[in-house]
């Protein structure tokens, strides 16, 4: 069983940056593909990137791309999320997500086999 717990939420300004970080345990976290979603209520889960099991590979929903950096250390099983140029937008609960099999460009969340429980991420305009 694999659990992921997310850090680094909070509120900021539009135009701010912020990093999150998604810490795993219980599993072989170098195997794993890991993503990070989005979700407001009441709405779909989103995509937002995804990262290839060594790091070398992401891939981007076009909502952020250019904004938002995923990457990962492998050595302390945690991966990250840099949001830079903020906007009221991007206002939602980011969660993280482990993928057991490599494929890295799928974004549907149903593809993702274990769950953060997320953090809240507030950008004032």
């Amino acid at each position: 069983q694999v659990q992921l717990v997310e850090s680094g939420g909070g509120l900021v300004q539009a135009g701010d940056s912020l990093r999150l970080s998604c810490a795993a345990s219980g599993g072989t976290f170098s195997t794993y593909t890991m993503g990070w979603f989005r979700q407001d209520p009441g709405k779909e889960r989103e995509f937002i990137a995804a990262s290839s099991w060594s790091g070398g590979s992401s891939f981007y929903a076009d909502s952020v791309k250019g904004r938002f950096t995923i990457s990962r250390d492998n050595a302390k099983n945690t991966v990250y999320l840099q949001m830079n140029s903020l906007k009221p937008g991007d206002t939602a609960v980011y969660v993280c997500a482990a993928r057991l099999k490599r494929l890295y460009t799928t974004v549907a969340s149903k593809d993702y086999d274990y769950w953060g429980q997320g953090t809240q991420v507030t950008v004032s305009s």
